[in-house]
């Protein structure tokens, strides 16, 4: 379980068949078990072997100049065809960073669980030393990236129809809407 820099804010990630490590982050943040964790991969190709289902709205999107970038999606699943470590969920929260070094690390290792580093509900801190100050507990490796701007992606709902934006970061409501109509 690492703690590692994105390009939005700090995030906590763990391998998804790694039942260990993923109980650790939920440890560490304090963060309600029904609460899934949000899913990292390196490229638009591995969003469909996942099990997901992609909207016409959601593909604008993913072709779009914003990605790899501060954009999340969230994204249902097709009825049978999910990967084991999906299994049972309704819905995950996807993302593909645009952060160089952490892409080659989601190429070679493939998705990961990764969420914002800091306690439930608490804003995340910007630096190593804070957010180690602040959780509950450690991770196995933190990678120093320096003082990161703590903005974090935009959340866009591509369930919906038309999708909606329920969380407004760093790329702006009206930027996502040009690509979604």
């Amino acid at each position: 379980m690492a703690l590692l820099p994105t390009d939005t804010v700090y995030g906590l990630a763990a391998i998804p068949t790694n039942p260990g490590a993923v109980s650790r982050i939920y440890a560490l943040k304090n963060r309600p078990l029904l609460q899934n964790l949000p899913i990292m991969v390196s490229s638009v190709e591995e969003i469909e072997p996942l099990g997901f289902v992609v909207s016409e709205a959601a593909r604008r999107l993913l072709d779009s100049p914003l990605i790899p970038g501060s954009l999340t999606f969230a994204l249902g699943f097709r009825s049978g065809s999910v990967v084991p470590w999906l299994e049972g969920r309704e819905e995950a929260a996807l993302r593909i960073p645009n952060e160089p070094w952490l892409l080659s690390v989601l190429a070679k290792v493939g998705p990961l669980l990764v969420t914002s580093a800091n306690l439930h509900g608490r804003e995340t801190p910007d630096n190593v030393h804070d957010i180690l100050a602040n959780l509950k507990g450690s991770p196995d490796v933190a990678v120093d990236g320096g003082v990161l701007h703590t903005v974090p992606s935009t959340l866009v709902n591509c369930r919906c129809v038309p999708p909606v934006v329920e969380r407004v970061g760093a790329i702006p409501e009206q930027t996502v809407k040009e690509f979604i109509k």
